[in-house]
């Protein structure tokens, strides 16, 4: 897949500096994290959104992305910056992290609302084959199958973090092992932001077992958690989201700012920024 421009947000600084580039990579929305790209940018980062499905040239939907897609928007902040850091939240977390053991060019990983697995990709319908989210150099990436005999809730909004709960205990061990996300290829520093009451999917037991195969290989990992924040992160200077969505999130009043802001003196850190 190439990028093309309809796909891009680009956030620059002012004042140019050759500095930190960010690629900013939002998650299951398809959207372009804009705003996360100009509040960077706003701070002396020369930041990237990348939209990597539902675009022009794109597939429809989170199946099958090519992480060469990644790579090669990596090669157009290279381009420009000296450091390079790799930012996604949720999917585009899986995505961060995922490229980031391919590409030893980065000094470091955000990964907001992460995963240590692989999934699979999405399915319009129940009777479509299981495709990995993911491929590499042509092949699919090893994924967690989602467990289709799930069902939503007959009333209410349904939380999620049981479905992907659910398609990890049934896939059973030896396949969630084989999508581990080998985190120990990533050279660089790895930030994990995680809310220990996300209802989208288990983000802090998912960042904790990250940071233990890091932490085993002996390199540098820092989760940032708040235990009553749910999916939903805002970093200083953004906006808050839309939270009505048709399905939970998780947190309580104030838990999106909490954890932003809490996660923000590491992520400027890793930014080579004031925070």
């Amino acid at each position: 897949m190439a990028i093309v421009e309809s796909n891009v947000h680009w956030g620059r600084p002012e004042v140019g500096r050759i500095g930190t580039g960010a690629l900013v990579l939002a998650g299951s929305s398809g959207r372009i994290d804009t705003g996360r790209v100009d509040m960077l940018a706003a701070r002396g980062v020369t930041a990237m959104g990348l939209r990597w499905f539902g675009g022009d040239g794109l597939p429809a939907v989170p199946v099958e992305v090519p992480l060469e897609y990644f790579t090669e928007a990596i090669d157009l902040i290279a381009s420009e910056c000296d450091r390079l850091v790799l930012m996604g939240l949720s999917y585009g977390a899986e995505a961060a992290l995922l490229t980031a053991t391919i590409d030893q060019r980065l000094a470091g990983v955000v990964a907001i609302q992460p995963t240590d697995v692989a999934w699979e990709g999405q399915a319009r319908n129940d009777d479509d084959p299981h495709l990995s989210k993911w491929t590499l150099q042509g092949r699919p990436v090893p994924f967690v199958p989602m467990d289709r005999t799930w069902q939503l809730p007959p009333t209410g909004k349904p939380a999620f973090v049981d479905f992907y709960e659910r398609s990890r205990e049934v896939a059973g061990p030896d396949i969630v092992a084989a999508a581990e996300i080998p985190v120990t290829q990533i050279p660089g520093q790895v930030l994990l932001v995680a809310g220990g009451d996300d209802k989208v999917w288990a983000s802090l037991p998912q960042a904790k077992r990250i940071a233990a195969r890091r932490e085993d290989a002996g390199l540098p990992t820092t989760i940032v958690c708040d235990e009553r924040a749910g999916h939903p992160v805002v970093l200083p200077g953004e906006a808050l989201p839309d939270l009505d969505r048709p399905y939970q999130v998780g947190g309580d009043d104030g838990a999106p700012q909490r954890l932003g802001g809490a996660a923000w003196p590491h992520i400027a850190h890793l930014l080579d920024i004031a925070a």
